[in-house]
């Protein structure tokens, strides 16, 4: 059976994998974001996802190693992690009543063939127009804080969305869609890792 490394450290990728069958090893890159400055949100996240699975890809000789990065572009503005409850709060009422694209890049490594698929899942969020004090609410719960775009679908925050256009499980910060199609270029299928 062919090993599957997730180079990532987010809890919800994890459970991802792991709903559709994948018990991935899971392995953090701990990859430096700071040293990748793109405007273009399509190839932020898709670098950002290559350079965290590569970090990874170096310390095997077999397997699929998957990297992942998500960012929300909201008028034109990138948003990562917050940094802290200020930046959150601010964010929120930026994004309140309005529409973001959420951009999740996956880049995976076949380290047995030597080839990679990178790819880039864009679904669309629609935030409800929500007032301060529910905004601070949230923020306090610190969930914003661990999250691009300062929400969680499947948490607390997917109470303060509308709706999505797209893939939800891009959302959450990995395209299950897109990682078949991922899976099936590199001629595998994900009952290879059931």
């Amino acid at each position: 059976m062919t090993k599957f490394i997730l180079a990532s450290a987010s809890v919800a990728r994890l459970k991802l994998l792991q709903m559709i069958g994948i018990n991935p090893q899971v392995e953090v890159s701990n990859y430096d974001e700071s040293l990748i400055d793109l405007l273009n949100p399509h190839n932020l996240v898709n670098t950002l996802a290559e350079n965290k699975a590569l970090t990874v890809v170096e310390n095997h000789d077999h397997g699929l190693v998957l990297g992942c990065d998500s960012v929300l572009a909201v008028n034109g503005e990138i948003y990562g992690k917050p940094e802290n409850e200020e930046e959150a709060f601010h964010r929120w009422r930026q994004m309140r009543g309005n529409v973001g694209k959420l951009y999740t890049g996956h880049a995976l490594f076949d380290l047995r063939q030597d080839k990679k698929v990178i790819r880039c899942g864009i679904t669309e969020v629609y935030f409800a127009n929500v007032d301060d004090d529910t905004i601070r609410a949230y923020v306090a719960t610190e969930e914003p804080l661990k999250c691009a775009g300062s929400f969680a679908l499947e948490g607390r925050g997917g109470f303060l969305i509308d709706k999505i256009v797209g893939c939800h499980s891009n959302v959450i910060g990995l395209s299950l869609p897109l990682l078949r199609q991922m899976l099936a270029e590199l001629n595998y299928r994900v009952t290879d890792f059931w």
